[in-house]
């Protein structure tokens, strides 16, 4: 692709060459027409003054006549040369803002601004493949945890949402088609800081496409992608180590959980939020007869998983692709008839599913006038819908962006959080909803936070050198119990409202470890609170004073005058 500038200067070629031709006529004329000096003698301006002259003249700055008082003929050319010098520079300035407007130079412009702004980019990143509801609510999400990322979009008006929104960590974007494997590599799929790359687009076949370029250009990359159909997820999967998330699947998986296990379908929400996300209110669906209306995609999906589970459904559907199906009632669900004969006033659960939100606003509200208890859920289509939704009260809302990017997310979070699910999972009820109690002790109006503190000498350094044995002979470390780290840095004998929920080292896994248990190093721990009390944490593993002061309660040796004195300022306050 030719340059940015080579571009530029071959658009304005034109008006170039006029200036050009303008500034030689100019100066040749006043070097030929003949002057007076003082003394009336004649005298021929040099090149040199012509040229001196011209520039300040052309450019309207008008010094004056140099080096004498010109002639009547030297006037002349004087105010011919002012005119050509103003229209040719009219017209140039004019044809440089039209190439400044024009699309196509601004969008070669973006891009230029673009793989240079990625080139130059040193930190670690994630390349999200399209920017919608879904990406909208992933790149906040990496925003908050400290993390960029670089976005294509084919919309300019997404790329000027994603530019003009305020986010901690403010990402790159580019329109750019994300199918096209150049736009690819000029967006860092192949750079060293390159964390992986997220596929979001609406197509699945472009999803594809994004998936096999990023194998071909690099193997290693971690790939994660959106895919609706079957078909698309097992071609995804087919190759490489690509991860893909079904949002009806996932939907339809988390539904049947909370009819199952209320108590882990609430662990399983509360875990996977994303940063600064409100606190969902937990409302459990009951076993009973339930109603489907739409049998698209989601409907099958979900009618699937409820027979799968033992639970009686019937379909409402207009235009059935089979006319078979148990439990099939032809209409469109809008209307009382047809859910009054589908069993809504018994019902227990009712499911609007239909890809047209206005279509299961009426089911829902209708239903809800037949049968004011029945557990209602619903899908939503667009996002502009969300405040109408949220006012209509329906217990489940399917949101495709949120449920794609809510599981999305806490894969890239960290592989702990998977390993902590998966054995929660493997837990009983009664054990779930004790560490339901415990988490709800330490949140706030948001989702719990959770963060990985792994025990390495450039993470943790005060912790890590505390953990690591000695080779001294007759001394030994002393042991750093977990207990340490869930003590408050300003007063020991407080601690902080922090739950560890897993600690991994090499050859065991504890689950909601014992505060006993004795830290290791390179021990890796999912650790839940809020964001404050992080912060608070980190300075017990980063700081020797503060560490000492946790293990011993002596708050003097090995620490500086400064840090006694706020000690002893701080006891001051307090008394």
């Amino acid at each position: 692709m030719p340059g940015l500038f080579y571009i530029l200067l071959r658009r304005l070629r034109i008006p170039l060459i006029l200036l050009v031709i303008i500034y030689a006529i100019s100066i040749l004329g006043f070097v030929l027409i003949p002057g007076q000096d003082d003394q009336g003698n004649v005298w021929q301006m040099s090149f040199f003054h012509a040229f001196y002259f011209v520039s300040y003249m052309a450019s309207t700055i008008g010094f004056g006549e140099i080096p004498y008082a010109f002639t009547n003929a030297q006037r002349m050319w004087a105010m011919f040369t002012i005119y050509a010098s103003v229209i040719g520079w009219l017209y140039s300035i004019g044809s440089l803002l039209g190439v400044l407007q024009d699309p196509a130079f601004r969008r070669l412009r973006n891009e230029y601004l673009f793989r240079r702004n990625v080139q130059h980019l040193h930190t670690p990143f994630y390349l999200v493949c399209g920017y919608g509801d879904t990406s909208a609510i992933l790149v906040e999400a990496l925003s908050e945890e400290g993390i960029k990322s670089v976005v294509i979009d084919p919309d300019e008006n997404n790329i000027n949402e994603l530019e003009l929104n305020d986010y901690r960590r403010q990402p790159l974007g580019v329109v750019g088609d994300a199918s096209h494997p150049n736009v690819l590599e000029s967006a860092g799929v192949t750079s060293p800081y390159c964390l992986g790359v997220i596929a979001l687009t609406d197509s699945d076949e472009v999803n594809l496409l994004i998936a096999l370029s990023t194998h071909l250009l690099n193997p290693d990359t971690r790939f994660l992608a959106r895919a609706d159909s079957e078909e698309a997820v097992a071609n995804i999967r087919s190759f490489g180590h690509n991860t893909v998330v079904n949002p009806f699947e996932s939907f339809a998986e988390r539904l049947v959980l909370a009819l199952k296990c209320p108590g882990h379908y609430t662990l399983l929400e509360w875990m996977t939020g994303v940063p600064n996300e409100p606190f969902p209110e937990p409302s459990f669906p009951e076993h009973g007869h339930w109603v489907i209306c739409g049998y698209g995609r989601f409907g099958q999906t979900l009618h699937e998983q409820l027979i799968s589970s033992g639970i009686e459904s019937s379909i409402i559907e207009p235009l059935p692709q089979d006319a078979n199906l148990p439990g099939l009632i032809m209409g469109n669900g809008t209307g009382a008839q047809t859910l009054i004969k589908a069993g809504v006033r018994e019902a227990t659960g009712i499911i609007a599913g239909t890809d047209n939100d206005g279509n299961n606003l009426s089911i829902l509200m209708t239903a809800r006038e037949l049968n004011p208890t029945i557990f209602m859920v619903t899908r939503q289509n667009n996002r502009e819908n969300s405040l109408i939704f949220d006012r209509a009260g329906f217990h489940l809302t399917m949101k495709r962006g949120d449920v794609v990017a809510h599981k999305i997310f806490a894969l890239l979070r960290t592989p702990l959080l998977s390993d902590f699910l998966s054995l929660a999972a493997d837990k009983s009820e009664p054990w779930v909803n004790q560490l339901l109690s415990r988490i709800l002790g330490v949140m706030d109006e948001n989702v719990p936070y959770l963060w990985e503190l792994k025990i390495t000498k450039s993470r943790t350094p005060a912790l890590y050198h505390a953990c690591k044995p000695l080779k001294i002979e007759g001394k030994s470390s002393v042991p750093v119990p977990l207990r340490t780290l869930l003590r408050n840095p300003h007063d020991r004998d407080k601690y902080l409202q922090v739950i560890p929920l897993l600690l991994k080292r090499e050859g065991a896994v504890l689950l909601v470890p014992d505060e006993d248990v004795t830290l290791q190093v390179s021990d890796r721990i999912l650790m839940c609170a809020t964001r404050s009390v992080r912060r608070r944490t980190d300075w017990a593993t980063q700081n020797e004073s503060v560490l000492h002061y946790l293990l011993t309660g002596n708050n003097s040796e090995g620490q500086s005058y400064f840090w006694r004195w706020l000690q002893r300022m701080r006891k001051a306050c307090q008394s």
